[in-house]
């Protein structure tokens, strides 16, 4: 099998390109370094150079600090290129969303809540869904939307929550904790890989059907210190209120995991204190 990974150079994109080589397949990952998918002309060569016969999108911009910036994120986060550009092989296109593209809801997220995206990228990521069940419907290519919750493991950019705390737990630094309270569904990267590649190969999805991947379980910023310390076996010093928080933080964020357990066979299969655990022990 031949795969493009779009993305292939960030955080699960390398997780997910080792795992595919792992497997056998015969994989091009296209990363910011190898072709700008800002640019429609340039992305659309890349793909049909690749000729795969599945696709991973996981390339996403969050730029927006200018109108340019806003332009480019959006233009990689619609891809609207995307399937045009496909060879008549390619059987499936699998996305990588958001939960992001969800309004908060102080119940368990499940497929059919509304789309009323927290912030840009939200918005952005919401309407590149939009647009792939569309074009993937007219061009007869089935395509997966997985929308991912709070993916953490090693690797991970080291500004993200779970980097700086294992930082913390190792240097003795502190962790600002949030002026208010943020709970998230963690779900560990390996369980998010498995359900790409569980999406990528299994004929029996319905075309275009969404999927959330999460554990049904938030945790909060504090409660996530506290494991994390019990599985370091270190103290882990914290400042209350030191972070501003960010305008998606929400005391309620939480996956119904269900419909991906009953249409993939997909649950995952590493809880936080394990992953969190496998983290620090990857350094």
């Amino acid at each position: 099998m031949r795969a493009l990974v779009t993305g292939a150079g960030g955080f699960v994109g390398r997780h997910l390109v080792a795992r595919l080589q792992h497997e056998g397949w015969q994989v091009t990952g296209l990363t910011r370094r190898d072709v700008d998918l800002a640019d429609p002309v340039a992305a659309a060569a890349a793909v049909r150079a690749a000729d795969p016969d599945v696709v991973f999108s996981l390339a996403a911009g969050r730029a927006k600090g200018t109108p340019g910036e806003r332009a480019a994120t959006v233009a990689v986060n619609t891809s609207p290129w995307l399937v045009d550009a496909l060879p008549d092989r390619c059987r499936t296109v699998v996305r990588l969303g958001s939960s992001t593209e969800y309004a908060a809801a102080p119940r368990p997220l499940a497929e059919d809540a509304p789309l009323e995206p927290r912030g840009f990228f939200g918005a952005t990521k919401a309407a590149g869904s939009l647009l792939l069940q569309a074009a993937a419907a007219e061009r007869g290519v089935r395509a997966a939307v997985l929308r991912a919750f709070q993916v953490y493991g090693s690797g991970d950019h080291p500004t993200r929550l779970v980097p700086v705390v294992m930082a913390a737990a190792r240097t003795g630094g502190t962790v600002d904790l949030p002026a208010r309270l943020s709970r998230r569904d963690w779900v560990w990267v390996g369980d998010v890989v498995d359900a790409c590649l569980r999406a990528a190969v299994d004929d029996g999805l319905p075309p275009g059907v969404v999927l959330n991947i999460g554990t049904g379980v938030q945790t909060s910023t504090e409660e996530l210190v506290a494991t994390a310390e019990r599985v370091t076996g270190r103290p882990i010093a914290t400042v209350p209120g030191g972070h501003p928080g960010r305008g998606w933080d929400t005391a309620d964020w939480v996956c119904d995991p269900a419909l991906a357990r009953r249409l993939l066979g997909w649950a995952p299969t590493v809880d936080l204190a394990e992953g969190l655990a496998r983290t620090w022990a990857a350094g």
